[in-house]
Formats: structure tokens, C-alpha cells, sequence
């Protein structure tokens, strides 16, 4: 039985040592191209020597509108095929996309067309596929400038020799962003859920055929930050990323992302922080809404007042990056005639008429499928406070948590749990759990969940009268409490001014004397200096005199 893996720990898997094992599981090798010929003969050529069997490995080279095409050269595997991408788009998601299309294998690993695999790369790779299938394997890249390229029987003629790494010169260049965080978290293997997805790097990967299917693959709108995107949505799926430091390859020049930096993220930055919550820095805009949430919470239908209470709690977070879902019958609400302060169905109709033109706000029947990383299930009638969502949020992060379950209530029905959830989590106890199990029993095995005191957390329940009764404020009124709130910060902020200059001049005071009593202190020790200096001569002198009268009544 497989052991399961921990959060990122893939430690508790035991991959064969290469060379040693009989690989049964098929794979695809999908190359985007785009007027790349001179290093795709290379690429292909390195695929035709790899030490894994040939009879379970095939190339898919997509033409992504090369001119002129491209064309399959000699030396390449023997089960290889070149597709173009199909009309209506263009860009390396367009044509890779088509290539999972087309792809047969168990297992789809992606390759650059500037990328020349050293032996073993593919099997590197393809034996932690065998263990578990929801696994993520990223090569390692070496960089070499790429002036001078040798042909392409050279390289296979290296790969068989067993010279590849002698092949090309090594630049000092490296992703040593992607690196460190590897090196610093014992091979990834401890990294948190949430940083682990930073180092997808698509030139050379390698996953589940059914995995990435399972997600839709690649978001084919995008024309770069495409692996970005995709590490994302792998890590909701309950995907573990695995680098392995013996699956080598070279990248023939520097990456765009080595040499236009600058410009490359200035046009990658808006399209990642609408997809990709982890990014927090990107969300630092205040009032802004985002194509994918930081949280989607979930309300069930009940009283007008309960679910209000609620949702408007929840909108009106420190952590305004929410989405809410509001789950009830919305398709029992017909529009016949009925009366309308007896209608049976006035409370779902009042919530309806509430938050149906609120574009945070989502009115369905059955909780809908959320991209985003935390998922937070709430019973309607209770309030969390201001920042209890943003704090909650932030203590599962700290923690690498997969839940947290807040206790709100008890009674003869049972506890009433609020419960804060993480998205990854929820999708690797779907993939590892057995017929049978408890579902909590395993998302505590693979995550870890943790309990918490409502109260504590700043949770409430509604007031009685909701919503409470306001009236408008009249705009001079308005001005004035406006005026009055400023005045009272600059007052404050003027009490703290005196106060610091107080201090100050108190310090000041207290220096004059310091320093007062230093002078005085160093004449007295002047003057008593002389004195001894005085007494010392005359000391001496005395001495003197006495030795010469000595002298002289000495017979």
C-alpha cells in the first residue's frame, strides 16, 4: 500500500535507483515550438537516446505558426509526430494544450524546444509517477550560453557515451530563486502548501495525464505566466511537487525571464494576481475585486435576518478578497400570484432581493466548484468580527493547516462549527481516501486540522433586531461628525507631539546638569591634582636639602 503523503513530504515515498527498475507506465513528451528547428533537432535527438523504453515513450511536437513550419528531423524517437496548432489562438498554453489533446500516455511530461535532456532525464522523472498519481516532477535545468550548438548525432553520441554533461559550456547563470527555496526546505519536502507552488517551472515537468485533465489543463487565454497558472491549480487538486536533482537537462540560452526580467513582470504581474491569490503582494489595492477569491465561503439558506447577519459580516471582513455563495432552493421561487407578506417562501425572496446584484455574492442551489485556495462553510445567524476571517485565514497559513473547525455553539442538536478549510487539502483527501474511511479522520492525516474557541476567535451571534434600525444622517450632521473625528486625530496626534517634546526637554535639562556637575567635579579634581603636585615638589626639595646640609657637617 502506498504510504500517504504529508503536505509536501514525499519523503515517505522510496523512488527506485535509475537503472534498476521496470517501468510499465507510458508517456507522452509534449514540445510547443515556435521557429525553434536548430534546437528542436537537438531536443529530439536527446529523446532518441533516453534510457527509458523506447516502446513507452512518444513525442508530440506542436507547430505553434512557424515560418517556415517546422519539420520532424532524422535523429529523433522512433514513435514521434508533429501537429499544428489548431486556428484561433497562438502562444505556448494554445499549442501545448493541443499536444495534451493528442497525448496518449499515462503520463504527459512537458519539454521546451530549447531544452537538450541529459540519459536519464525521462526516467527520473517517469519513477515517482509509479509511486503515487498525483504527483508534480520538475527536472533540473543547467544553463549554457547556446552560441555554439553541435549537430544533433553529437548529442545522441553523448547521451550514449554517457557525456551529456560535457556537452555544452555551464553559465553561471541559474534559477537560484527556485533553488533556495528547495535547498532551505529539505528538497521541498517541508516546504508549506502555498510556497511550494512557486517553483512550477514549465520548460521540464512531468504529471498525471488524468490529473491534468482533471483540471482542465492550460489556461489557453494566457500567452505567458501559463506555468505560474497552472502550479496554482495543480496545488488545489491536492497535487505534491517533487524536484528531482537527478532528472537533468540543458537549457540552451537564457530563459526570457533571466533576461528581460523587468519587463517580463511588469506584463505577467496583473494577469497573475487576478488567478493566483497566493500572491498576496499583488492584492494590495484597496476595494478591488479579482477573478479568482482568496476565500469563498458558503452560507445555507434560513431566515432573511440569520443569512443577512451573516453574509454582510462576511463582506464587510478586514479581508475584503471574498467571495460568497448563499445555498438554497433558489429554483422553488415561481412568479405566480401569491400574497406577499404570507408567502411561504418570503425569506428566501428577501435574501434573493438582498444580494442577487452583488457581484461577491452567488445565489445557487448546491455549493458550486471555487478556484479559490480556502473554502469557509458558515452557519447563517453568526457574525465573525472585522478581522476574524483575516486572522483565521493567516493562522492556518501559519501552520500549514488543512482545517480549522471553530466551535460556536452547544446544544441538543450538537456543536455548531463554523469550519475554515484548505482547498489543497480537501482535494488530496478526495484523491487518497478509502471506501469507509471518515473523512476528517484522513484530511487530519495528510494536513492536520485543528480546533478553536468561537467566542475567542471574535465570533457572535446576530442581534435581535437585524438589520438594526439607522436613519439617514442629515449632510451637515455628516460634515460635522466628520470634522469632529478629524479634530479629535490632529489632537491626538498634537497631545503626542507635547508630550514627546516634553520628554525631551526634560532629557535636555538633565543633560545641562550632567554636564554641570561633571565641570565641577573635574576642577575639584584639578585643583586637588596641583596640590599633590605642589607637595610632591616640596617633598623632593626637602630631601634635597637635608642630603647637602649632610654633606656639609659630615667631618
Amino acid at each position: 500500500m502506498t504510504p500517504r503523503i504529508r503536505r509536501q513530504d514525499f519523503g515517505v515515498l522510496t523512488p527506485p535507483a535509475l537503472g534498476e527498475w521496470e517501468p510499465t507506465l507510458r508517456v507522452t513528451v509534449v514540445i510547443p515550438a515556435h521557429d525553434r528547428q536548430e534546437t528542436l533537432d537537438l531536443t529530439l535527438a536527446a529523446l532518441a537516446g533516453q534510457s527509458y523504453p523506447a516502446e513507452l515513450l512518444d513525442v508530440i511536437v506542436v507547430d505553434d505558426g512557424s515560418s517556415p513550419p517546422l519539420r520532424l528531423p532524422d535523429v529523433r524517437p522512433a514513435r514521434s509526430t508533429l501537429i499544428s496548432s489548431p486556428p484561433d489562438g497562438w502562444g505556448r498554453a494554445w499549442a501545448l494544450q493541443a499536444g495534451i489533446d493528442a497525448a496518449a500516455g499515462d503520463v504527459i511530461l512537458v519539454l521546451d524546444a530549447d531544452m537538450v535532456p541529459h540519459r536519464t532525464h525521462v526516467e527520473a522523472q517517469l519513477r515517482w509517477h509509479h509511486l503515487a498519481p498525483y504527483l508534480v516532477v520538475l527536472g533540473w535545468i543547467d544553463f549554457t550560453p547556446g552560441d555554439v550548438l553541435p549537430a544533433p548525432a553529437e548529442v545522441r553520441q553523448a547521451l550514449e557515451a554517457g557525456t551529456e554533461d560535457k556537452l555544452f559550456p555551464l553559465s553561471p547563470h541559474r534559477h537560484d530563486w527556485a533553488e533556495k527555496i528547495i535547498s532551505e526546505h529539505d528538497g521541498l519536502r517541508t516546504a508549506p502548501n502555498s510556497l511550494a507552488t512557486r517553483i512550477h517551472v514549465g520548460a521540464t515537468a512531468s504529471y498525471p495525464a488524468a490529473l491534468l485533465r482533471a483540471i482542465g489543463g492550460l489556461d489557453t487565454s494566457l500567452v505567458l505566466a501559463e506555468d505560474t497558472e497552472l502550479g496554482y491549480r495543480l496545488t488545489q487538486a491536492g497535487a505534491v511537487f517533487v524536484p528531482d536533482p537527478e532528472s537533468r537537462a540543458w537549457h540552451l540560452g537564457l530563459p526570457t525571464a533571466m533576461r528581460e526580467f523587468a519587463a517580463l513582470k511588469r506584463y505577467n504581474d496583473p494577469f497573475v494576481a487576478d488567478r493566483v491569490p497566493y500572491r498576496r503582494y499583488l492584492r494590495m489595492d484597496a476595494g478591488r475585486q479579482w477573478l479568482v477569491p482568496y476565500v469563498h465561503a458558503v452560507v445555507g439558506g434560513a431566515s432573511y435576518e440569520d443569512v443577512r447577519a451573516t453574509v454582510d459580516g462576511l463582506l464587510g471582513s478586514s479581508l475584503p478578497d471574498i467571495a460568497v455563495t448563499i445555498e438554497a432552493g433558489w429554483d422553488s421561487l415561481g412568479s405566480s400570484r401569491r400574497a406577499p407578506l404570507t408567502d411561504p417562501e418570503l425569506d428566501l425572496r428577501l435574501v434573493r432581493a438582498t444580494f442577487e446584484h452583488d457581484p461577491r455574492v452567488r445565489l445557487a442551489a448546491s455549493e458550486p466548484a471555487s478556484p479559490a485556495p480556502f473554502r469557509l462553510l458558515m452557519p447563517p445567524g453568526w457574525v465573525p468580527g472585522h478581522d476574524t476571517l483575516e486572522r483565521l485565514v493567516a493562522h492556518l497559513e501559519e501552520h500549514d493547516l488543512g482545517a480549522v473547525f471553530v466551535a460556536l455553539d452547544e446544544g441538543q442538536g450538537g456543536v455548531v462549527v463554523a469550519r475554515l478549510e484548505r482547498t489543497a487539502a480537501l482535494a488530496r483527501v478526495a484523491l487518497v481516501a478509502r471506501p469507509g474511511e471518515r473523512y476528517d479522520d484522513v484530511l487530519d492525516e495528510v494536513f492536520g486540522l485543528e480546533w478553536v474557541d468561537g467566542e475567542t476567535w471574535g465570533f457572535a451571534r446576530r442581534p435581535g433586531v437585524y438589520p438594526p434600525r439607522r436613519r439617514p444622517v442629515p449632510e451637515a450632521e455628516r460634515l460635522r461628525a466628520q470634522h469632529d473625528k478629524e479634530l479629535r486625530r490632529v489632537r491626538r496626534r498634537l497631545a503626542a507631539l507635547q508630550a514627546e517634546v516634553a520628554q525631551l526637554r526634560r532629557e535636555a535639562g538633565k543633560g545641562r546638569r550632567d554636564a554641570q556637575r561633571w565641570r565641577e567635579k573635574a576642577e575639584s579634581w584639578r585643583r586637588e591634582a596641583v596640590g599633590l603636585a605642589r607637595a610632591k615638589d616640596r617633598t623632593v626639595l626637602e630631601r634635597a636639602v637635608r642630603r647637602v646640609r649632610a654633606l656639609i657637617v659630615k667631618p
